[in-house]
């Protein structure tokens, strides 16, 4: 894991500020936990999960108002039937690879029952992509322990990103992948919110590969940096927004519709074989669970989340770059190795194109 990210090399995403860490952990109550397993014996792990908890304290039990966009759903998301149904988030977000959705879905009904009775959730939220290239996906790594300590890890502050979590076995744009995050903020009416994002960045072709309006991925081709070989291009992405301005539902559906902006700056195309999933959640409302009385709600106007749209826009792009700059080169399943985007050769291409 490395601790570069794209500002520490010069370059700036968009117009919009960001917050302190400049992660989805800047949206108050926002917690991030990972848990990565790394080895080689008795058969090869490249593959982890991250949770994501949209509200910090669970005991109260509130939920969020929440949507989804599928961009292009061949990959999985548990939970959105009812997600849809009802507008409202009630579990963690688990993010993990294509075979382990199920025992990652059972731990977060698991943890509720440990932690709160079972009185919580049923339907949790749980997503793939693909990591078969470097893992050995099919020696199914991850126990339910690992969700547990992926939950109690969570925390606020810095994001780990890169090869972890989730994101430790991905590729993105035939470059080392995974977990990237960044975040905006936004004032309105002397009050200042913030958006933040989340990807699991799992997709792309080398080609398609833009920074900040150069064909990154055209000047640095497979004669310069290796296309892992055999690999079939086009993968999936994750992309989960976290708000802390008062949105409902239909409002959340839309914030997730703009993270495919993001996703088409940096050189996502939604391919037929990609998994592009989109959840956006809004903690700025308190949502008991078991509200048996009116329950008083603020929203945003619609006529009012021009800037919020951007911040979505801005955060992802800056994510899915993060998340390419971050991540390591790594050597897994049946010796192969993904390579990590060069930082010395991604500075000469944006001097040559005058982006720096």
């Amino acid at each position: 894991m490395s601790n570069c990210r794209l500002r520490d090399l010069g370059i700036k995403i968009g117009n919009l500020p960001t917050g302190k860490y400049n992660a989805i952990t800047d949206v108050p109550e926002v917690l991030v936990g990972h848990q990565t397993l790394i080895y080689d014996q008795p058969r090869i792990s490249r593959t982890g999960v991250t949770v994501i908890q949209p509200r910090a304290d669970r005991s109260r039990d509130d939920h969020t108002f929440a949507g989804y966009h599928s961009f292009n759903g061949n990959g999985e998301m548990t939970g959105l039937l009812w997600l849809e149904e009802s507008g409202m988030l009630g579990s963690p977000i688990a993010l993990t690879n294509t075979n382990q959705v199920g025992i990652v879905r059972e731990a977060l009904i698991e943890y509720d029952v440990a932690e709160h009775g079972g009185k919580g959730f049923r339907l949790p939220v749980v997503a793939e992509t693909w990591d078969g290239w470097l893992n050995d996906i099919d020696a199914f790594h991850l126990q339910k322990s690992h969700v547990f300590e992926a939950i109690y890890a969570a925390d606020g502050g810095p994001v780990a990103e890169g090869n972890v979590g989730g994101g430790t076995g991905m590729i993105c744009h035939d470059f080392k992948g995974g977990i990237g995050t960044a975040s905006r903020i936004v004032e309105f009416k002397g009050k200042r919110y913030t958006v933040g994002v989340l990807v699991q960045a799992n997709h792309g072709d080398r080609l398609d590969l833009m920074l900040d309006g150069a064909p990154l991925g055209r000047e640095l081709g497979p004669e310069q940096v290796p296309v892992p070989e055999y690999y079939q291009s086009g993968g999936s992405i994750l992309i989960i927004i976290g708000t802390d301005a008062p949105f409902l539902p239909p409002q959340c559906k839309r914030l997730a519709q703009r993270a495919t902006v993001g996703l088409s700056r940096v050189g996502g195309v939604g391919h037929n074989g990609s998994g592009d999933i989109f959840l956006a959640f809004s903690n700025g409302n308190t949502l008991a669970a078991n509200a048996d009385d009116l329950v008083p709600l603020q929203m945003i106007p619609n006529s009012q989340m021009d800037p919020f749209f951007y911040a979505v826009i801005e955060a992802t792009e800056e994510s899915i770059l993060n998340a390419l700059i971050a991540a390591e080169t790594m050597t897994g399943f049946m010796g192969r190795t993904v390579h990590a985007l060069p930082q010395d050769e991604l500075i000469k291409v944006m001097r040559k194109y005058q982006r720096l």
